[in-house]
């Protein structure tokens, strides 16, 4: 039986739809004018203040977009450039891309039915469009080669991280499943591959495991989580599954919170960052390694048709790869 509605999935169901069509896979931004803003200021002011990087010399003038009719409100009229905002207004458009080389990479689709597509990810693709990388992200190119403008990622993966990946098809069930995994009811499995410092306090032995307790925080601005003193926010349980006697090992890794680079953080905390690692410190990596992570498998109960759902990836990490050094 499927839960009622919440609050998030009542106040997207109250909404009035975008003003402006979404463009090759890609939502208009919506600019809210916050609370306090000053009185007096123009449209082009307050939306140049905001986001600076409309005035980029490499992007048509703020003025001339303007003029064009391209920033509208929330009904779709357009804003004249001196037309005075206040706090609540919003401003919609389009953002200018900058060029971008988009990787021939395939989109092996796991399973796709009238709730769910899932995506086994390759490594080094973003999920969502962010910083450099938009037209390449998973979003926006499944909402490419599908036609399916109302996808949307029902959790995420680091970019650097493959595997299992699952988006939602229908607005009004997003909630439904986000919350799934917001309240932990989702069996998340990863893979990775190590190679352990001396001195690691990792498991060694396979079969053997551990439960991994950090307190971790992510501070913004920042791209490393911290890993600090007090009362453990992370939990992730370990099992050694291989030793190959190449001085790696081989784990599986349940985590059980879901804090920012959770995995990423914990491991490199125990002296054996993961094979690839780029942001954590670690030996010195084998050129072009992707990150040794993998989510191997999800599975939870479908909160719209109550059936128990089993995704597992097909990929593999890279056996028989080390890092220099070791």
């Amino acid at each position: 039986m499927s839960r009622p509605p919440g609050r998030a999935a009542r106040r997207r169901a109250r909404r009035r739809p975008p003003p402006l069509a979404q463009r090759g896979g890609l939502d208009a931004v919506r600019w809210q004018v916050p609370r306090g803003a000053p009185e007096g200021v123009g449209a082009l002011a307050a939306l140049c203040s905001r986001f600076p990087a409309l005035a980029d010399p490499a992007a048509t003038p703020p003025a001339e977009r303007f003029a064009g009719g391209e920033i509208v409100d929330a009904d779709g009229r357009p804003w004249g450039a001196e037309d005075e905002v206040r706090p609540g207004d919003e401003l919609w458009f389009h953002r200018e891309l900058a060029p971008e080389e988009v990787p021939d990479l395939p989109l092996p689709i796991l399973h796709r039915d009238e709730h769910l597509l899932v995506l086994d990810k390759p490594h080094d693709m973003a999920t969502m469009p962010r910083g450099a990388h938009v037209l390449g992200s998973a979003l926006v190119r499944l909402r490419r080669a599908t036609g399916i403008e109302t996808l949307v990622p029902l959790h995420r993966l680091d970019r650097r991280t493959a595997g299992v990946l699952a988006f939602g098809l229908r607005p009004e069930e997003r909630s439904a499943y986000q919350q799934l995994f917001a309240r932990g009811e989702v069996d998340k499995e990863y893979e990775a591959r190590v190679a352990p410092a001396p001195g690691s306090t990792l498991p060694a032995a396979p079969g053997e495991r551990a439960l991994l307790e950090d307190r971790l925080q992510a501070r913004h601005g920042e791209l490393r989580t911290q890993v600090l003193p007090g009362a453990p926010n992370a939990r992730t349980e370990l099992e050694v599954i291989g030793a190959p006697g190449d001085g790696t090992l081989r784990l599986r890794l349940r985590p059980r919170t879901g804090r920012t680079h959770q995995l990423r953080a914990q491991l490199s905390a125990r002296g054996a960052p993961i094979l690839g690692e780029d942001l954590y410190p670690e030996p010195v990596a084998t050129p072009a390694l992707p990150l040794q992570l993998l989510a191997r498998r999800l599975a939870f109960v479908d909160p719209v048709t109550g059936t128990p759902r089993e995704l597992v990836s097909t990929r593999e990490l890279a056996d028989g790869v080390r890092t220099l050094g070791t």
